[in-house]
This record gives structure tokens, sequence and C-alpha cells, in this order.
């Protein structure tokens, strides 16, 4: 594992806190992974722990409250991150294999409660990639995985948290990986949350056209950062002539070591 640069740690350092060896991370669940892919959950667990990270899990965590606030229910979404900051509180380090959920507890607490409690506890929530490099300060991942792969990087990802580069980065650290960047990558996948209820006809010519653009690359992998574009992207890729055969993971699971790649 090749460590940072001086001036690489240095600029990190200004925007990120130090982890010190030892440190408890809480591992956030978001509903999507609790729900629907739970091996996403293990796979963060799994590739903390191969780093030296000692992972807590808040048992009485729920939803951080995103579709409610998407939808314009700040008030209940109000009372849901509260129960979350609750249950987080007591920790430093919070790590979500979510961009979407991340950014809604970074960015979108502060919204709801400016200087209390939700501020503060959001601040401390990081999507996985992000934690990786910009907090462990890894460089790469001791995988080899000899396939074709793309990625996708949720918007929440990309435009809220602004950290498009950790994923990209860990993946062309991958030994044997034939990684080919996704045309117009910035390019919303459609999904949206409840913006793919209320405007179907829309969400699916979105998904079509991410769908054309993964195609297009040839790859064998499609890899996400998010769960909710994994499951939009995979629907919509299974009804593709030539996307059907385009498997579908998150990259916490790549980089855990968890994919045969068959």
């Amino acid at each position: 594992m090749r460590s940072l640069s001086q001036q690489e740690t240095e600029e990190l350092a200004e925007v990120y806190p130090p982890y010190q060896p030892g440190e408890p991370v809480a591992l956030f669940v978001p509903c999507y992974v609790d729900q629907f892919y739970p091996q996403i959950a293990e796979a963060t667990v799994r590739v903390l722990t191969q780093h030296g990270v000692r992972v807590a899990f808040p048992e009485g965590q729920t939803c951080c409250g995103q579709p409610a606030f998407n939808s314009g229910y700040w008030d209940e979404a109000r009372r849901v991150a509260q129960h979350f900051a609750r249950c987080f509180a007591p920790f430093k380090w919070i790590v979500c294999p979510s961009g979407s959920c991340a950014a809604m507890c970074r960015v979108f607490y502060p919204l709801l409660d400016p200087d209390g409690q939700l501020a503060q506890v959001g601040r401390r929530v990081y999507e996985i990639c992000e934690f990786l490099v910009h907090v462990l300060g890894i460089c790469r991942i001791n995988v080899r995985f000899p396939y074709r792969v793309t990625l996708h990087v949720g918007c929440h990802t990309r435009r809220e948290l602004g950290v498009p580069g950790p994923p990209q980065k860990l993946l062309r650290s991958i030994e044997g990986i034939d990684y080919c960047p996704l045309p117009d990558a910035e390019e919303c996948c459609g999904f949206g949350g409840t913006f793919s209820v209320k405007m179907p006809g829309i969400s699916i010519a979105m998904g079509q056209a991410k769908a054309e653009a993964v195609v297009a690359t040839k790859a064998q992998w499609l890899l996400t950062t998010d769960i909710s574009c994994l499951m939009h992207l995979e629907g919509i890729l299974r009804r593709h002539p030539a996307g059907k055969e385009v498997r579908i993971a998150h990259i916490v699971e790549l980089l855990a070591g968890m994919l045969d790649g068959k």
C-alpha cells in the first residue's frame, strides 16, 4: 500500500481530522442496504477491518430521514434525523456505503438544525471510499480483478460531497483491472429518490441514456457508490438487449474482495 506524499497529507489535514489507530468507527447502514443488499454492509465491515479499523454498530439506528426531507416534509425528517443523531452521537467517526445518505447527514442536517446536535453529528459522516482515501490515506487495495470495469459515481457523492475521486483512485489501484471511464459520467442516472416515482418517464429515459453509456464501454462489470443508483440501473440494464450481461455491484464489494468476477 503506497503512503500519501507529504503534500497530499498536508492538504487532506486541512479538511479531514486525523484518524488515530484504534478509534472506533460507527457503521451507518442505509435502508436500501438493510432491506435489499445486506452484503454491502458486510463488505463495508470487512474492508474496514482489513485496514485495522475497529467497527461498531449502533443497533438502534434507523433511516437518516432523506426520503421525507427530499419530499418536503422537513418536520418529519427532523424527527428521524434527531433519532439518528442520538444513536451516533458517541462516535467521532461514522462511515456509510452510500454517498447519498452520507450527504444527507453532512450537507443537509445543518439545514434542519444549524446550530444543534444534528449539524454536529452530521459533519462526522463519511462515504466509505472517501474515508478510506482521505482519512485513512489508503491509495492501493490488494485485490486482483482481471475484468473490464466501469464506474458510476452517484450525484450526491459527486456534487454534494464533492468526492468523485476516491472511488476512481481505488479502482485504478486494483491489480489486473481494465478500468474504463464512463462516458458522460457527470450525468444523473435518473433515480433521484421520489423523483423516480413522481416522474417515472423522465427517470426511465435518463436511466436508459446511462445504460447506453455503460454498454458503450463494453464493460463486464458496472460498479457504483450508491445503492439506489445500483437498483435503478440494474433494472434498466436487465431490459437492455446488450446490457443484460453486465454485472453490477457496489464498489465496496470489490474492495473487500467479495466479487469472484464470474
